[in-house]
């Protein structure tokens, strides 16, 4: 099939001491002691800079004014650079020789280096595929991965599947006076639904390129899905959320009205008894099947919430990203409601997935202005394990494949990227394997 062209396929990605104890003037006794190796030493104080030593230790650790004013700040104040060191030694400290104390490493003036523990994730794409008429609008999700190793796409009136063990590419479907503005696989992997710019949601059997029912409800187009086993939550852009039962003939069964602008984020939480959403008017709201309003609403992001992630090991963990005018991750404590934490990216957020690794605890997400990158970060220390790049245009959507590895990517610049992010698996260490964290369940990762 000619939408899907694979364009590349690489693999990538100074110090003098005074020693009290070396005084060779007579003592007491009279005798003149050996020179005895001692392990207390003084820095020279000339060496130091008392006042941007205090300096540097009673500074917020968050600092207001750019490094030039500071640079500027402390020349004044002080006559030196802001870098200057708190305790400064002219020469290496001198070993502790013939001396008991197991310590004596201590007192060296060099520290080893801290190793490394960031792994190797290559900084390339595995490959590469072309996506004519790929659609530049952040609110779409057009791009899914299903349990059975097939991804769907919709690029603009054609939806496709790819099997990516075979590489076999295949168009589904092809509207006629709309197009498709959201793709979502069923549990089974078997059943697509597929959100049209005019309200409609399809169901479609992949296998048989059939067209199973239609299910109506929105008035406005369905920018994004989430299925929790039969029950497809979709979300419009009047706002409205709705959730239809396919296993019956009159679908729709309720209407979750939260939001005041386009939904264009969705997820069922592992257990399926919690549905986030996310939408244009920066709230990220909490809702179950027995209410019609959100049992929780976060309003922190100042921009569209379109990157909504579940954390597969711990449910009551929620991780939300924002559009341009907020830039940030944000993770959520949904039993309470409080952001626990929040990493400022620099970039707009267009998608999360965490990693399904057991003793993997690491988050990957997808930016659009200014970087067009994917970004992998640990947590809880929220480090940047790894920033890849291969899109000249913004990451819009992001899949996940089924066995936790890879992701795909769609861009604005109309390709597909397929990456390799997380481990297959992870080595226990000794300590962990005698005593398992029992508060995490990181090998599951289900919806009912």
């Amino acid at each position: 099939m000619n939408s899907f062209k694979n364009t590349s396929d690489s693999s990538s990605f100074s110090s003098n001491f005074i020693n009290p104890s070396s005084n060779t003037t007579r003592s007491k006794l009279g005798r003149t002691p050996k020179k005895i190796q001692g392990d207390r030493f003084i820095p020279v104080r000339s060496a130091m800079d008392i006042e941007i030593a205090n300096y540097h230790l009673t500074k917020e650790n968050k600092d207001p004014f750019s490094n030039e004013n500071n640079e500027k700040l402390a020349q004044a104040l002080f006559g030196t650079k802001l870098n200057a060191k708190i305790l400064s030694f002219q020469s290496k400290a001198p070993s502790s020789r013939n001396h008991s104390n197991p310590n004596s490493v201590l007192f060296s003036s060099n520290l080893a280096a801290k190793k490394n523990t960031n792994r190797a994730i290559p900084q390339t794409p595995m490959k590469i595929l072309d996506a004519p008429n790929f659609q530049d609008d952040y609110y779409l999700n057009v791009l899914d991965w299903s349990s059975q190793n097939v991804i769907a796409v919709g690029l603009s009136d054609t939806a496709y599947t790819l099997d990516f063990s075979t590489g076999v590419a295949a168009p589904i479907m092809t509207t006629s006076d709309t197009t498709i503005t959201s793709v979502g696989w069923g549990n089974d992997g078997a059943h697509l639904a597929i959100g049209l710019d005019t309200g409609i949601v399809e169901l479609w059997d992949a296998q048989e390129q059939k067209c199973l029912r239609s299910l109506p409800g929105n008035q406005r187009r369905v920018a994004c899905l989430a299925w929790n086993g039969p029950i497809l939550s979709t979300g419009s852009k009047s706002g409205q959320i709705s959730n239809h039962d396919v296993r019956i003939r009159d679908s729709l069964i309720s209407v979750f009205e939260g939001h005041s602008q386009e939904v264009c984020g969705l997820k069922w939480n592992a257990d399926g008894t919690t549905l986030a959403s996310g939408g244009n008017d920066n709230l990220v709201n909490l809702w179950n099947m027995s209410q019609s309003s959100p049992k929780m609403t976060m309003s922190d992001h100042t921009a569209a919430v379109k990157a909504i992630a579940w954390c597969p090991w711990q449910k009551d963990l929620l991780a939300t990203g924002g559009g341009s005018s907020d830039r940030s991750i944000k993770f959520w404590n949904t039993t309470s409601g409080a952001c626990i934490n929040t990493i400022d990216t620099g970039s707009q957020v267009s998608q999360l997935a965490w990693s399904k690794i057991e003793g993997c605890k690491e988050i990957v997400s997808t930016h659009g202005y200014a970087k067009n990158h994917l970004a992998v970060w640990k947590f809880p220390s929220l480090n940047q394990v790894a920033e890849l790049t291969g899109h000249t245009h913004r990451i819009l959507c992001m899949a996940q494949s089924p066995d936790g590895t890879k992701v795909v990517t769609g861009s604005a610049d109309e390709t597909f990227c397929f990456w390799d992010v997380f481990p297959k698996s992870v080595a226990k260490s000794t300590k962990s394997a005698s005593k398992p964290d029992r508060s995490v369940n990181a090998h599951v990762m289900r919806i009912r």
